[in-house]
């Protein structure tokens, strides 16, 4: 009887978790949102809507932000120092921002439907700028021969370009389980300390400091959506299997493309992608940033920028 007593309140206790936890997760979700609404408009494609902003005349210049993040990562102070010669168009990477999510977790599937609705926008021949998972999305796109534009030249940041040694974080080997994510991502969700999202945000950029007013502007806590969370682990955890089929093909590429990296990026590491990337793109050039970390485009924009109207020019 007494075990029968200790399992049920065991049931009990557990039920009650779960409801905590669905109900903290909703409401985090609704202030979030409430606090980082969208900033831009919507493109329906196949019934999927992106979620873009699109400002400035001249040249088509395209921007895909990293894992975890959405539009407003450009926002904050690249974007705008480009308008007045380019139209520059950025997006929430599907499932991200406010994106909705494509078919399945693949570059493909993301490529597929940010080419078609490029093209729906009138997008011609981009310069496409990538920074990490979104530099292994341009990569895939300019690898990609389906219908809409294609790019003309890429600038990567930091990319994400090819297949690591070893293991991913402990995050993502827990969230490559389906038990793991049914467990981790609503708790996690829920319960993660401002604080902890605030210092995940800052070791980004890391050995550079965070720009001052950069959190208040990134909504960092819509990446901790119990929905935007699932499908970023499932797009990071099918990141290296996907990069080591696009190795073989990489030397087919030859538009033009920049690679500028920092060396002290201990989250995509130079050595282990942009220097040996380099060796296999036939027209690729590659920058080193002395001490410099993940984010390129806020510690070096000056060099950001003139890659870009460097290859806009050729």
């Amino acid at each position: 009887m007494t075990l029968n007593r200790l399992a049920l309140s065991l049931v009990l206790a557990l039920a009650l978790l779960a409801v905590v936890t669905q109900w903290r997760a909703a409401s985090r979700q609704a202030a979030v949102e409430a606090a980082f609404p969208p900033t831009g408009q919507f493109v329906t494609v196949d019934g999927l809507r992106l979620h873009y902003e699109q400002s400035g005349t001249g040249p088509d210049l395209v921007l895909i932000h990293g894992a975890s993040g959405n539009l407003r990562d450009w926002t904050f102070g690249l974007r705008d120092r480009l308008t007045d010669r380019y139209r520059v168009t950025v997006i929430d990477r599907p499932g991200l921002g406010y994106s909705d999510p494509a078919p399945d977790a693949s570059l493909a599937a993301q490529v597929t439907v940010i080419r078609s609705a490029m093209a729906k926008l009138g997008v011609t021949d981009p310069v496409v700028v990538g920074q990490s998972y979104g530099g292994a999305l341009a990569l895939a796109w300019a690898l990609d021969d389906g219908a809409g534009p294609s790019p003309k030249a890429l600038v990567l940041l930091g990319p994400a370009s090819m297949p690591w040694p070893g293991r991913l974080g402990a995050w993502y080997r827990i969230t490559s389980t389906t038990f793991g994510r049914a467990l981790a991502v609503p708790l996690v969700a829920a319960f993660m300390p401002q604080s902890t999202l605030d210092g995940l945000t800052a070791k980004v950029f890391a050995p550079s400091p965070m720009p001052p007013g950069y959190a208040d502007h990134i909504g960092a806590g819509l990446g901790l959506r119990p929905g935007t969370l699932a499908i970023n682990t499932a797009q990071v955890n099918a990141l290296r299997a996907q990069l080591a089929a696009m190795v073989p093909l990489y030397p087919g590429l030859t538009l033009p493309v920049a690679l500028i990296h920092g060396d002290a990026d201990t989250i995509v590491p130079l050595e282990i992608h942009s220097r040996p990337l380099s060796l296999l793109l036939p027209n690729a050039t590659l920058t080193v940033l002395d001490g410099a970390g993940h984010m390129p485009h806020h510690s070096h924009p000056d060099t950001v920028i003139a890659a870009i109207d460097d290859l806009a020019l050729r």
